[in-house]
């Protein structure tokens, strides 16, 4: 069945390229969110199942130096790639779009702005990681 009329022939395979680079840039803003809420959060996982913390450290730290730096996460420039490959232009369309992108791309970020959210990510963590060693030094 042909999607649309119009894009009968050799139209079609692009239309569906064009439909695969949007699912995969979606797809690399679902990990993106994933991976932010991991770098917040991940120090309360290790304190249920403590081989979290080799893989959440590192993350935090890296996500702590994005935002002091005022870098770009390499998922930035590899979603945006994508949906240029799918001919869009902006965040608008679907759930994923709509819902996460305000969320990982806030309006406003300032490097001020990027300082604090660095400052609030080692702050929880700090206190996930300073609580995790309380209770295994108490044997808990």
């Amino acid at each position: 069945m042909i999607p649309c009329p119009a894009l009968a022939g050799q139209g079609v395979l692009l239309y569906y390229l064009r439909v695969l680079d949007r699912l995969l840039a979606n797809t690399v803003v679902a990990c993106h969110a994933l991976f932010i809420v991991f770098v917040v959060c991940g120090g309360f996982a290790a304190w249920r199942w403590r081989w979290v913390a080799a893989l959440h450290i590192p993350c935090a730290v890296w996500g702590i130096l994005i935002e002091y730096r005022g870098g770009i996460c390499p998922l930035t420039p590899l979603e945006n790639s994508l949906r240029a490959r799918a001919g869009q232009q902006g965040y608008t369309g679907g759930f994923v779009e709509h819902y996460l992108l305000p969320a990982i791309y806030p309006r406003g970020l300032t490097a001020g702005v990027q300082m604090v959210l660095g400052t609030f990510v080692l702050i929880v963590n700090l206190c996930a990681y300073t609580l995790l060693l309380r209770r295994l030094t108490r044997g808990s």
